[in-house]
């Protein structure tokens, strides 16, 4: 007797992976690739209105000996430039905005980032001390100037008693007609409004450290500097770099400290200009001398100098990064 042999059918195809059975795999709609772009586009429109269009302003009013009052003048090219670089206030208010910007900023880090260290640590009413460092945003700068240029009046100030007292000086220092006086006076003004805030950029980043590090460091018997240093510094160098370039931008604009320490509100920087820096020169041809031409030129030379410095310490952290 003869078996027939019965055929079994191959198993059809199930429905594509992530799709309904018997259902097309959806398609993504036209338009929807440009969500991301629409949900920047305010960004990018805001900066274009209060950013970028001012800029390219500024830059068309530098061409032009330009009256702010009286409105553009004739076309003069690159003559604004050309006087700014042969003038000898310009070099000097220069000088002046770097050594503000280093003797304030350096020192400001640093403390910051040691006054994070402190208070990352396990310490009785934490969010008290926390709340305290913040206290000089608090206070107008207009307060702080004022209270800062009694502290280190000539006659009457705190500071010069305090050092008569100690024996470091003999006779009362006159802050404001020094040049060096004058610039560490107002990097302790700049100083004491700052070191907070960045303390407590630090403090967060420093808090999003995984704890299994320092566990492991000290298991290792690591001391507590070694592991700021082999551990807590490596891992908030991103937040290093970031307040360096902020900072460096913030510092290259001073303006307020310098022009409330000057008792003459004149924007000069004292009689021989020995802490104006480049935004007070700015402010002294642009609204008291009414050229904006001039004023235009010098707020260009200080965008390029921040840039490049900004750029420059940009590039420095991310090659240490690498190291």
């Amino acid at each position: 007797m003869a078996v027939q042999a019965r055929t079994i059918p191959a198993p059809s195809p199930g429905p594509a992976r992530g799709t309904r059975a018997g259902r097309p795999p959806r398609r993504l709609r036209p338009g929807r690739h440009l969500l991301p772009y629409l949900f920047i586009a305010p960004f990018f429109a805001v900066f274009g209105v209060f950013g970028l269009y001012p800029l390219l302003q500024t830059f068309w009013v530098s061409l032009h000996d330009w009256d702010r009052l009286a409105g553009q003048g004739q076309w003069v090219g690159l003559d604004n430039f050309t006087r700014l670089l042969g003038d000898s206030d310009f070099y000097t208010a220069t000088f002046n905005t770097l050594s503000i910007f280093l003797l304030s900023t350096v020192p400001q880090l640093l403390a910051a980032l040691g006054l994070a260290w402190l208070l990352d640590r396990h310490l009785r009413a934490r969010s008290v001390w926390r709340a305290l460092v913040l206290v000089p945003q608090y206070v107008s700068v207009v307060a702080v100037a004022l209270v800062f240029s009694q502290l280190f009046g000539r006659d009457f100030g705190i500071v010069n008693w305090a050092l008569e007292n100690l024996g470091i000086i003999s006779a009362p220092v006159d802050w404001t007609a020094d040049t060096w006086s004058s610039h560490l006076a107002i990097s302790f003004m700049v100083m004491w409004r700052w070191t907070g805030y960045n303390a407590l950029i630090f403090l967060a980043a420093m808090q999003a450290v995984p704890r299994d590090l320092y566990e492991s460091a000290q298991i290792d018997g690591a001391s507590r500097f070694l592991t700021f240093r082999k551990v807590t510094l490596p891992a908030i160098r991103p937040t290093i770099v970031f307040t360096v370039v902020i900072s460096t931008i913030g510092g290259l604009q001073l303006f307020a400290e310098p022009f409330l320490f000057d008792q003459q509100g004149n924007a000069e920087g004292g009689a021989e200009h020995q802490f104006q820096t480049l935004t007070l020169m700015l402010y002294k041809y642009g609204f008291i001398n009414n050229d904006a031409g001039y004023a235009s030129a010098v707020s260009w030379v200080l965008f390029l100098v921040i840039a490049v410095i900004a750029a420059v310490n940009f590039l420095l952290a991310r090659r240490s990064e690498r190291r």
